[in-house]
């Protein structure tokens, strides 16, 4: 396997994330991977962790509600508002902590996430920048583990591109 770029920026200063990751899939599919909840459900936990979506309009002004589900069955429930979305350029939204009935938690940082998809050669990258409101927010998230969890769940999506060319 060639050795795919991955960048992962913590900027205390902007309180933002950048993740920059190349896969071995072209833009059309990495996107449809990215927005498609079919899709989505396969690979957006880290391991061990599944995903389920409980509903997902991917449009401007739209919204995925999602869970992840731990080995033991317990969900954790996430809200995302998708803000603007450019089909296969790059989509703006909004995440959010919160339960089954998608009210938000307001006791944990929400963050604002710009996802721009671009070619590099037969291969797409994606560039992911969080932004947190207080640097308080961005070391809440690093310290539960942000980067380790993306590692692990950007694993899951390499997978799911070679079973999915079989």
């Amino acid at each position: 396997m060639n050795k795919l770029q991955f960048d992962f920026l913590a900027d205390k200063e902007n309180n933002t994330l950048t993740i920059r990751r190349e896969f071995e899939a072209g833009r059309q599919l990495v996107w449809d991977c990215y927005t498609k909840p079919e899709l989505l459900d396969q690979w957006f936990a880290p391991k061990p962790f599944t995903t389920k979506t409980k509903s997902m309009d991917f449009k401007n002004g739209g919204h995925w509600h999602y869970a992840m589900i731990d080995e033991d069955g317990n969900h954790y429930w996430n809200w995302m508002d998708y803000d603007y979305i450019q089909p296969i350029d790059s989509y703006e939204a909004l995440d959010a902590f919160c339960n089954e009935e998608g009210e938000l938690n307001p006791a944990l940082p929400r963050a604002k996430w710009e996802v721009t998809f671009t070619d590099k050669g037969e291969n797409a990258v994606v560039e992911t920048v969080v932004r947190y409101n207080s640097l308080g927010d961005l070391e809440t998230v690093i310290n539960m583990g942000m980067q380790e969890g993306m590692i692990s769940t950007l694993e899951k999506l390499d997978e799911l591109f070679i079973s999915l060319k079989k």
